[in-house]
C-alpha cells in the first residue's frame, strides 16, 4: 500500500514537471544527488544561486543616500504606500536623500496586495519620471510594485503581459538592463528584498500571478530592524506566517535535478529551480528563527531582539525560496486572497477587503504537508521537530500528521483565523477557488475529478465540516477541491502546482 501511494505521488510529480510556468515543480524532497552532464538529459543537472546584496544593522537606512550617490544616481523614484509615507522609515530615507543631495520624487500610491491596474499606474509614473534609480520602502507590495515599475520603464515598448508568467502572460526572459533598485523592507515576511519575484492580482481573471526573473531583483536590500517596531501585532503574525511557509515549502520542494526541461541555454534556467543544498541551509536556519522568535515578536512590540531576528529570517527564507521555489501553500493562496469578498484583516489600514498574503498562505499548510510527507517523510519530521514536536518515537508513515498537528498548535498559539470559513468562504465558493488555481498549471484537471469532488464535498460538509480545529477526513482525497474543503489539515491534495 505504501509503495503504491508513493508511486502515485511520484506519477503526479512527473505531471507537474510539464507545468507552464518556467519554475520548478514543488512537493517532496529526495536525496540531493549530484546532477549529471547535460548530454541527452531531460531534467536539469545544475542549479545556481542569485540574491541581492543585503546589509543589516539598526539604523542602516541612513546610508541609502550615500549608496545612491555611489551609484551615480541623479533622479530617484521613492516608492511607498500612503500609510508608510507618514511614518519614520520613509522620513529616514528622505532625510538621507536630502543630506546627500539626491533629487527624488515620491510615489505613495502603492496598493497593499497590488493588482495589474496598480502595477500599471506605478509603471506610468516611472516612465514619465525618467528615473535613474529606485528606492522601495515598505513591505512586499511596495517592493514588488517597484520592481515592476523599474522593469517596464526600462523596457517602455513592451506590452504588460510580455513579462508576466505563463500561461496568463508570455513569460518572456528579461534581456534589457534595469536601473539600480534599493529595497528597504519594513515588514518581516516576503523576503522580497532578496528575490526576483513580483506578485500581483490579475483582476480580469481574479487570480494572482507575477513576474519571476533574476533581472528584477533589487540591487541592494537594507535590512533595518528599527523599522519592525512600527508593525502592529497582526501584521507581525501574518508576515511571520509567510516566512514560515517560505522555509517549509522551499525545503520540501522537488529537487533541482528532477525539474524539467533541462534548459538549452542558461538564460532560460528559471529563478525557481527546486530544492538544492544551498537553499536548504537558508530554509532550515530561517525555520529555526521562526520557531524561537515569532511568538515573542507578536506578543511584545518592544522586543527588538525577536523582531530583529524575524527581520533576518525573512531575508534568509527569501534567499532559500528565491532560488528553490515554493509549492502548494503559496499556490492555494492565490484564489484565497484574490477572491476575498468582505474580510478585512485586523491592523491593516486599507479601503478594500483584504486577506493578508501570509494568512492566505498558512491556512492550508497542515493539509498541504499531510500530503507532501509521503515523498519526503524525513524532512517533514525534521521540520516538525524544529517547530517543537517530540519525534523520538515517531514512525515514518506518521510524518505528515505529526507536522500538521505541530503546525496547528503553533498557529493557534498565534491566534490564527480558524480556517477558510473564518475569512468568509463557504462550500459554494469552492468551484471558484478551484478555478483560481487552474492558471497555475498547463494540464487541465480531468472533468470527472470535478464531479467526484462535488460528491466528496457533499459528504464531508462545507469546508470540511469545520475550521482549523475540525476533524480530519480519513484517507487521501483526490481533487484540488478537497484541499480547499479540508479543515486545515484534513484532506490532502495530489494535484500539486507551482508558483509563477
Amino acid at each position: 500500500m505504501a509503495a503504491a501511494t508513493r508511486a502515485r505521488v511520484a506519477h503526479l510529480l512527473r505531471q507537474l514537471r510539464r507545468a507552464a510556468c518556467q519554475c520548478p515543480t514543488h512537493s517532496h524532497t529526495y536525496s540531493q544527488a549530484l546532477g549529471l552532464a547535460p548530454s541527452g538529459k531531460t531534467t536539469d543537472y545544475a542549479f545556481e544561486m542569485a540574491v541581492s546584496n543585503i546589509r543589516y544593522g539598526a539604523g542602516v537606512t541612513k546610508e541609502v543616500g550615500m549608496d545612491l550617490q555611489n551609484m551615480g544616481a541623479k533622479n530617484v523614484c521613492l516608492m511607498t504606500d500612503k500609510n508608510l509615507s507618514q511614518l519614520p522609515p520613509v522620513q529616514m530615507v528622505m532625510d538621507s536623500l536630502v543630506k546627500n543631495g539626491i533629487n527624488f520624487k515620491m510615489y505613495d500610491n502603492v496598493r497593499v496586495e497590488p493588482t495589474d491596474r496598480s502595477f500599471m499606474e506605478a509603471i506610468e509614473f516611472a516612465k514619465k519620471g525618467v528615473f535613474d534609480a529606485y528606492v522601495a520602502v515598505g513591505g512586499g507590495s511596495t517592493m514588488d510594485t517597484c520592481k515592476a515599475a523599474n522593469l517596464y520603464a526600462s523596457s517602455p515598448h513592451s506590452d504588460f503581459l510580455d513579462y508576466v508568467n505563463a500561461p496568463i502572460g508570455m513569460g518572456k526572459p528579461v534581456s534589457v538592463p534595469l536601473k539600480p533598485l534599493i529595497a528597504v523592507p519594513t515588514t518581516s515576511g516576503t523576503g522580497s528584498e532578496t528575490t526576483g519575484v513580483a506578485i500581483f492580482d490579475y483582476e480580469h481573471l481574479k487570480v494572482k500571478t507575477g513576474i519571476a526573473s533574476r533581472a528584477i531583483k533589487p540591487t541592494l536590500g537594507l535590512i533595518d530592524p528599527l523599522h519592525t517596531l512600527h508593525m502592529p501585532d497582526r501584521v507581525v503574525a501574518n508576515s511571520g506566517f509567510d516566512v514560515l511557509c517560505h522555509a517549509l515549502e522551499s525545503y520540501t520542494a522537488l529537487p533541482y535535478h528532477m525539474r524539467s526541461p533541462c534548459p538549452s541555454n542558461p538564460i532560460t534556467r528559471p529563478a525557481y529551480q527546486g530544492s538544492n543544498p544551498v537553499s536548504d541551509i537558508w530554509a532550515v536556519h530561517a525555520l529555526r528563527i521562526v520557531a524561537k522568535y515569532l511568538k515573542r515578536a507578536v506578543r511584545n512590540p518592544d522586543d527588538l531582539e525577536a523582531r530583529s531576528n524575524m527581520h533576518l529570517a525573512s531575508a534568509f527564507a527569501g534567499i532559500g525560496f528565491g532560488n528553490a521555489g515554493v509549492h502548494l501553500c503559496h499556490g492555494m493562496s492565490y484564489p484565497i486572497s484574490g477572491l476575498v469578498k468582505t474580510y478585512k484583516a485586523k491592523d491593516y489600514n486599507v479601503d478594500h477587503p483584504l486577506v493578508p498574503h501570509g494568512l492566505s498562505v498558512v491556512l492550508t499548510s497542515p493539509a498541504v504537508f499531510t500530503f507532501t510527507a509521503q515523498m519526503s517523510p524525513e524532512r517533514h519530521l525534521e521540520t516538525a521537530e524544529i517547530l517543537g514536536a517530540d519525534t523520538r518515537t515517531a514512525r515514518i508513515p506518521d510524518a505528515g500528521p505529526i507536522l500538521a498537528d505541530t503546525l496547528r498548535k503553533f498557529l493557534f498559539d498565534l491566534d490564527v483565523d480558524d480556517g477558510l470559513a473564518a475569512i468568509g468562504y463557504s462550500k459554494a465558493d469552492i468551484p471558484a477557488l478551484v478555478k483560481g488555481t487552474l492558471p497555475q498549471v498547463r494540464d487541465a484537471v480531468r472533468p470527472h475529478a470535478f464531479r467526484r469532488s462535488t460528491k466528496l464535498l457533499e459528504k464531508h460538509g462545507p469546508l470540511g465540516g469545520g475550521g482549523l480545529r475540525g476533524e480530519e477526513n480519513p484517507g487521501l482525497l483526490h481533487t484540488r477541491e478537497q484541499l480547499f474543503s479540508s479543515p486545515m489539515g484534513g484532506a490532502s491534495l495530489p494535484y500539486l502546482y507551482i508558483l509563477p
